[in-house]
């Protein structure tokens, strides 16, 4: 086992995060997902290179909640990362300029993550501790899990992991317990991906069965990784632009005749 201090200029990058990020912590999920589906994203660019020749089956990233251990979970099949590449992503933060960022962003936490790239980091914003337990695509790779619980120790173990990719395991603070609600995750993933590019499941679909809303064997995918904007207009029928007025409106009236193109 490894240990060592996350390296960054700051005495403690995780008081920052949590002050000055907490106005807009639900971003959290937007930022971990998007990294799962440029992961995923990447491996398929490798495999178009010929850069990867694996096999690389179902792509879903997949977001799980476990009330009973206290986590959220975001889990891809991309490229992964070896322990190195850990220690240069995740390990070495390029924080510098502490007072001149603050009195800029203070304000502005969007501004903050995209200006300085803390994406992963977010997610102390509402974790307790975070373990990212991951395996590289490249042939032999050792899994490895590395763990924080936000401070600037951190440890990092090989693991046993049979699949390629990454899990992001998040332990979720006291004061943030409604990010182990069910309906909580479903808005957030439904407001901030739900027009990303690589499908993304959350649970399984439900059925009413027996007098109770019960749990099929069909994933539940929360977005559409091929939005009406990319296609050709001239494959387009009315129902098509109704139906993408539904996914942006759910709870609206039908839209108006005007509505869509003839």
């Amino acid at each position: 086992m490894q240990k060592g201090n996350i390296g960054v200029t700051t005495e403690n990058i995780f008081p920052v995060i949590k002050k000055f990020l907490y106005s807009d912590h639900e971003i959290f999920l937007r930022e971990l997902v998007s990294n799962a589906v440029d992961a995923t994203q990447k491996l398929k660019t490798l495999a178009e290179r010929g850069d990867f020749k694996g096999e690389q089956g179902d792509l879903t990233v997949r977001v799980s909640l476990d009330a009973d251990k206290g986590t959220l979970t975001i889990s891809d099949r991309g490229v992964g990362m070896t322990a190195d590449e850990i220690d240069r992503y995740i390990n070495q933060i390029a924080f510098s300029g502490v007072t001149d960022f603050l009195d800029k962003y203070k304000d502005n936490a969007n501004a903050i993550i995209g200006h300085f790239g803390l994406g992963f980091y977010s997610a102390f914003m509402v974790s307790k501790k975070v373990e990212i337990i991951t395996r590289s695509y490249q042939e032999g790779a050792q899994a490895v899990k590395w763990s924080c619980d936000g401070s600037p120790a951190y440890e990092i173990e090989e693991v046993q992991k049979e699949d390629r990719g990454t899990d992001i395991v998040l332990y979720i603070d006291d004061d943030c317990k409604e990010f182990l609600e069910k309906t909580r995750i479903q808005q957030l993933l439904n407001k901030y991906c739900k027009f990303l590019p690589i499908p993304i499941a959350f649970g399984k679909k439900t059925e009413w069965k027996d007098g109770k809303q019960v749990d099929t064997e069909e994933d539940n995918i929360i977005n559409d990784v091929e939005p009406l904007w990319t296609k050709t207009p001239s494959t387009l029928k009315d129902e098509d632009y109704k139906a993408f007025y539904r996914t942006l409106y759910p709870m609206q009236d039908e839209p108006c005749s005007g509505f869509t193109s003839t």
